[in-house]
């Protein structure tokens, strides 16, 4: 199977300390459970995993400045 039949998009999720985290995914779910495998556990408590935005790669560059 392709991976061009899955599309995948940007999510920014919301931390606890005020930053936003970037992933990508074919849902949020998805994208969420891609960070479970990047990151730490201590680095995961700090996502606030229902409190997301779905972003284009056109608009990356308006999060880079809130990025933690």
């Amino acid at each position: 199977m392709s991976s061009f039949n899955n599309p995948h998009h940007f999510y920014v999720f919301d931390m606890k300390n005020g930053k936003k985290k970037l992933a990508y995914g074919a849902s949020p779910q998805d994208a969420y459970q891609i960070l479970k495998l990047r990151l730490t556990s201590d680095e995961m408590e700090q996502i606030i995993q229902d409190q997301y935005t779905k972003i284009s790669q056109r608009k990356l560059r308006q999060y880079i400045h809130e990025l933690g």
